[in-house]
């Protein structure tokens, strides 16, 4: 049986991970990142399809090409979220549960961050807990695929 498909979609600046406002984001590497879901796949038993682009139209193409081969899309939209209509519009086209993550805690951040228009289209939202918030993401959707397929 085929392992249920979760993209891992990632926005603008997160390839400088490890390297941008560490105060902020930490010290992990967008590879490190990528390694914690690799590894919390592995435990779940999912597949995954991790990606990072610093372009809006990219990351559009990217969720629309999820709609038929994806169970889930785990985002971090990145600056996207407090801007891009159109990554919602693409999330709420493509009909599949929308996890957003943020590395920070966006709500404690300067208050043009506090509102995402992505959150619109996600059932849940975890921000603030470091890279470790990709994993808890992997197990919600995880959680959720199994349960849509008991019923």
């Amino acid at each position: 049986m085929e392992r249920p498909l979760i993209a891992v979609l990632n926005g603008p600046n997160l390839n400088m991970l490890g390297l941008r406002q560490p105060e902020i984001y930490g010290r992990a590497t967008l590879d490190d990142v990528e390694q914690v879901c690799v590894q919390a796949a592995e435990r779940l038993d999912v597949a995954i399809d991790f990606r990072q682009t610093n372009g809006e139209g990219e990351l559009v193409s990217w969720i629309q090409e999820c709609r038929g081969r994806a169970r889930g899309i785990i985002i971090n939209p990145a600056a996207y979220s407090h801007t891009s209509v159109a990554i919602l519009d693409a999330l709420l086209a493509v009909d599949l549960p929308v996890i957003e993550v943020h590395i920070s805690n966006i709500h404690r951040r300067e208050a043009f961050r506090h509102h995402s228009y992505v959150s619109r289209a996600a059932i849940g939202v975890i921000c603030g807990l470091g890279v470790r918030g990709y994993a808890l993401a992997l197990q919600a959707m995880t959680d959720m695929i199994l349960d849509e397929d008991d019923q």
